[in-house]
């Protein structure tokens, strides 16, 4: 083992959660590391294929769990490089959910008008802007065509790209080699390195442990072609650690530092939510939709413009609606998802339908007709994370890419309806004068999925039902802050990439304090870092 390195902060992760403090804390004078399981791909790196390119398979982290699996970011920018890039900010009542638990879930310092400073810092910080309707591309008018047609309202949704760069090439998940899409690679992160902040990439964090009044971080280096292959040992010493490894591995790390550091609070690794996603493919006709909507896609068709715009830039918000009981709101959002997913996990068939057989390869070759329809519901935080496994937060399975995670997740009776009262919505609107016939993806063959992974470490007032205070910092654990997805107590009803964002710039100020606390005189007050 090489020797022990000693810095002010540790910060594990580099997407929204890591980039946002890592910059602030380096731009106030303290030592910062960031170190990221993932690689460091260049822009030019990033590859647009429907075979799915290798770049995507090494920036991406899918794990199989039981009824829930995960798809986030693994490489420098974490999620902000594969996202969609749009920041919506939630409704009010979100921050007034009760779920099962009967009674307030989020903190009472935090609601919609408390982080409103916050949102606005990020959409200086990223360059959010409100689209209007000559920026939709075709897929996204299609959507808003057919809510107009049912009688419903449709929104264009504020978003980080850059429109003067975009090509509407529709591979955003795939991450932009035009530099359109805001990632935090174009940033927050090179902001912090010119402030002295060092990343390493391909540096998996095992452990954390502590001696003394301070932390000990356990690493091991990631082969960068087989993610399996593990490498050097590390260890870095800091007086304050951010853990910021998203929802799916936070609480993994945490766990599997429990017998060094002692209990962890009770909502480590519990009340995970997939932030109510689930999506709908919806089989547009194209002759009806050309003679009753009068729209005219390529090839003389209605739409057959599948593969052609941005990520999702329309949704439909008719049901966030604060009157509403919980569980009843939700929101629609016309988006891209890659064929080669959709092939595998649209449903086909009539009454009895089903993911394989004749139907589904009828289905299949229909494809360029596809509209998918993404839903955010209110789903009950059901999930609950088993012991960690040896290593990382999965079994690998592959070199890279799929993994098998302990996450548990079983819906209950009230996310299940609302699942269900989606779908039905979406058939309403979509299925008016026959205008196309939505199927919603199986859950049977690999249970729910999310690519918005929340939670598993959520603030809360009460540290019986929650991980971190109000401030972000691990109960019991002073110097522990976690700052991701992970932090956020419910599903948002919307897109929650803004959120996470606005949550790490709050928790800032607080981190500050507890340097100095330690002995760091670190300074707060760094100007937005724009490029």
């Amino acid at each position: 083992m090489s020797a022990v390195e000693s810095v002010d902060v540790v910060v594990i992760g580099s997407g929204f959660g890591g980039a946002i403090p890592a910059y602030h804390l380096a731009a106030g004078g303290a030592r910062v590391v960031v170190l990221e399981r993932g690689p460091w791909l260049s822009s030019g790196e990033l590859e647009h294929s429907f075979k799915f390119g290798s770049s995507a398979t090494r920036a991406f982290d899918f794990t199989a769990g039981s009824g829930m699996s995960v798809l986030g970011g693994n490489c420098v920018g974490g999620g902000s490089v594969v996202y969609f890039a749009a920041m919506p900010r939630p409704p009010a009542f979100v921050f007034e959910r009760q779920g099962s638990l009967g009674r307030r879930i989020w903190p009472r310092a935090l609601s919609r008008e408390t982080l409103n400073p916050w949102y606005d810092r990020v959409t200086e910080s990223v360059q959010v802007e409100d689209a209007t309707w000559k920026d939709i591309s075709y897929g996204g008018g299609l959507w808003g065509a057919l809510c107009d047609h049912a009688g419903r309202t449709a929104n264009p949704l504020p978003s980080a790209v850059d429109g003067e760069k975009c090509v509407d090439c529709n591979w955003m998940m795939a991450g932009c080699r035009f530099d359109a899409k805001k990632s935090l690679t174009l940033n927050y992160l090179p902001a912090a390195v010119a402030h002295g902040a060092q990343i390493r990439p391909l540096h998996e964090v095992q452990q954390i442990t502590r001696e003394g009044q301070e932390y000990l971080v356990h690493f091991r280096t990631v082969d960068p072609v087989d993610y399996r292959v593990l490498g050097e040992e590390g260890t870095l010493r800091a007086a304050v650690v951010i853990v910021a490894a998203g929802a799916g591995a936070t609480p993994v790390i945490l766990q599997r530092s429990e017998p060094a550091l002692g209990a962890m609070p009770h909502g480590v690794g519990r009340y995970f939510s997939g932030n109510g996603e689930r999506l709908n493919v919806v089989e547009i006709d194209e002759e009806r939709v050309r003679s009753v909507l009068g729209l005219q896609g390529r090839n003389g068709g209605g739409y057959s413009a599948f593969q052609v715009g941005r990520g999702p830039v329309v949704a439909n918000w008719d049901k966030l609606d604060a009157a509403l009981p919980e569980f009843e709101r939700y929101s629609l959002e016309q988006l891209y998802f890659p064929p080669g997913l959709g092939t595998v996990l649209a449903r086909a068939g009539g009454p009895s339908p089903d993911w394989f057989g004749l139907d589904k390869k009828e289905l299949l070759a229909r494809w360029q007709s596809w509209l998918i329809i993404f839903e955010m519901i209110e789903d009950d935080n059901e999930g609950v994370f088993g012991p960690p496994p040896p290593t990382g937060n999965s079994v690998r399975l592959a070199q890279q890419t799929l993994g098998r995670g302990t996450l548990r997740y079983r819906p209950r009776p009230s996310t299940l309806a609302a699942w269900a009262r989606a779908d039905a919505d979406i058939s309403d609107i979509v299925g008016r004068d026959g205008l196309g016939v939505a199927r919603p993806w199986t859950n049977d063959l690999v249970g729910a999925y999310t690519v918005h992974p929340l939670s598993s470490c959520r603030v809360g007032d009460d540290p019986a039902t929650s991980a971190l205070d109000n401030g972000h910092e691990l109960y019991g654990h002073p110097g522990i802050f976690v700052t991701d997805g992970s932090a956020v107590p419910t599903a948002l009803t919307v897109n929650p990439s803004m959120t996470i964002a606005a949550m790490a710039e709050r928790a800032v100020p607080n981190i500050v304090r507890r340097l100095r606390e330690a002995g760091r005189p670190v300074r707060y007050g760094a100007p937005v870092p724009v490029p």
